[in-house]
């Protein structure tokens, strides 16, 4: 065990740089969205009109919403895009967008145009994907035009906070927008923020390259207050690493629960991990904070979250999760995804989809008997 946990020790001082490299970082800033001008506020047809003109009409793939078996009647199941309406029910949307540095330069779509990959083109697609949700909170990963969400999202009344990579691979590109890193956004109408809180991540008191990003947030309807958080944990394959991502999930983990204390939570993210892994048992099981995964609870965890084509082939995961207090949420329905014939042979990202990990979308309910603080 002293041998196992000095291997990962080790592993997690090799990791703590994002680059691989001895170049130089290049400090740029988030500037590359400053031809975007938009009114203070737009409706939501408004604003997916807007995305539409850009686009030259295109879209992004149709999904539909499932329901929890037994929890809607038959007319609700299946909807297109459902609309909650119950002050107890929130909807969470979490997606890593793909950094558009490390998604031009470093990550080899083979089957994906270059052009489909452009950000005047791809910025219009994200927003589509997002706002036609109308989700309540919004939790994101390799966020690297932060301030291009918040002028388009502002428009809808989100608010949203970024918290950066400390050693993002995106600053060792030379046309960066900044580092990427985590973001939360939540509507201002249902919520207000009470407080937030971010941390780099660590393995047995070693900083790592990875980071967690929390809020919390307060009801405006009913005065009940919930944590949100997001991460997105150390990606490649391995026993090695799996091992350092559990060592990353526990930290984060504890981070959570000290912040949460008795408050409800609500955890998503790109875990870089399948449910099979260590990472995952340690989610579900933690004592305090309760977890369960909100497509698990639905059907099942999707068969991939993710579907893509690199020069090493064809790979799909289930590595993208939404994880909720399950003694004090009840999960209404859960966002569909594509199937590998509407997504077409290249998979994804594509002119029809702007990521290589697909949103995922919840619709949660507060149970009536948790309580207000005090």
């Amino acid at each position: 065990m002293g041998l196992a946990r000095a291997a990962v020790r080790s592993l997690a001082r090799l990791f703590r740089m994002g680059s691989f490299s001895s170049s130089p970082k290049i400090l740029n800033d988030d500037t590359q969205d400053n031809d975007i001008c938009l009114p203070e506020n737009m409706t939501k047809d408004e604003l997916l009109r807007y995305c539409s003109s850009q686009l030259q009409g295109a879209s992004v793939l149709s999904r539909r919403f499932r329901s929890v078996p037994d929890y809607h009647d038959a007319t609700y199941k299946n909807q297109d895009l459902p609309q909650v309406k119950d002050p107890s029910s929130i909807r969470i949307l979490q997606w890593n967008l793909l950094s558009q540095t490390l998604g031009v330069n470093n990550d080899n779509f083979v089957c994906c145009p270059p052009e489909a990959l452009q950000w005047q083109r791809r910025r219009n697609l994200l927003t589509q994907e997002i706002v036609r949700y109308s989700p309540d909170v919004i939790c994101l990963q390799e966020v690297d035009h932060f301030n291009y969400l918040k002028k388009v999202l502002g428009t809808q009344g989100y608010v949203g906070m970024f918290f950066p990579k400390p050693d993002s691979p995106c600053m060792y590109v030379n046309d960066n927008n900044g580092p990427d890193g985590c973001a939360i956004f939540f509507r201002t109408s249902r919520f207000e923020l009470v407080k937030h809180a971010s941390r780099v991540l660590e393995v047995w008191k070693v900083q790592s390259n990875q980071v967690a990003l929390l809020a919390i947030l307060r009801n405006r309807a009913d005065g009940k207050e919930i944590c949100i958080a997001t991460t997105h944990l150390k990606a490649r394959n391995g026993a090695l690493l799996a091992a350092l991502r559990n060592e990353q999930g526990k930290d984060l983990l504890d981070f959570v629960a000290a912040a949460a204390q008795d408050r409800p939570v609500v955890l998503c993210g790109d875990f870089n991990a399948e449910p099979i892994e260590p990472i995952y048992t340690s989610v579900t099981t933690h004592p305090s904070i309760r977890l369960a995964s909100a497509y698990a609870t639905c059907e099942g965890e999707p068969p991939y979250t993710t579907w893509k084509v690199r020069e090493e082939g064809e790979v799909r995961h289930t590595i993208d999760y939404i994880f909720y207090s399950k003694n004090k949420f009840q999960v209404e329905d859960v966002l569909e995804f594509p199937t590998g014939e509407e997504m077409g042979p290249g998979r994804v990202p594509s002119f029809n989809y702007p990521s290589d990990h697909f949103s995922l979308v919840s619709d949660l309910h507060l149970n009536h008997n948790v309580l207000s603080p005090l």
